[in-house]
């Protein structure tokens, strides 16, 4: 008994859910912001190249020089903050890793970082994100997210204006 090839394609189609009609493809996104950031491995490179870009972003000040709470930069210190970095980001957004480090609050305390610091290390991330051609969406829902942590973060007055 040979099967038409229409309805051999009909088969197909039901069994890998093809789509029939182009309206049926528009379906709502229900992947996680971990997923279409392209998981742990792209966030891994983004977090290599943000940690770069801030740690020579004068605006940042970041190993905290003058603050009284300097930060030294040795390679073992860089490589467990992009640890931690990373699994922070996989982790809240929506991937299975497990944050590491200490809360925001107490890993920032004492650095003194300023509302303009947070900032500058925030666009040094959209740079980073927009080098890796993350889409805007993903970007803006990804900075909300960095965004979430300011009040921890950010413990000095806000400079003043002469």
């Amino acid at each position: 008994m040979k099967i038409g090839s229409f309805a051999l394609a009909l088969v197909l189609a039901s069994l890998f859910s093809i789509p029939v009609h182009a309206e049926d493809a528009a379906l709502p996104e229900t992947t996680s912001l971990y997923e279409r950031l392209g998981g742990e491995a792209a966030i891994t490179a983004v977090v290599d190249d943000f940690v770069g870009r801030a740690a020579s972003d004068p605006a940042v000040n970041f190993t905290r020089q003058g603050t009284g709470k300097e930060w030294d930069a040795t390679p073992e210190n860089v490589a467990t903050l992009k640890k931690h970095l990373t699994q922070f980001i996989c982790g809240a957004t929506g991937g299975s890793q497990v944050y590491e480090g200490r809360d925001m609050k107490t890993v920032h305390e004492g650095m003194k970082i300023t509302e303009s610091e947070f900032g500058a290390i925030a666009a040094d991330l959209k740079a980073s994100l927009t080098t890796f051609n993350v889409p805007e969406k993903e970007q803006d829902e990804l900075i909300a997210i960095v965004a979430t942590t300011q009040g921890s973060i950010v413990e000095a007055p806000p400079e003043s204006v002469s």
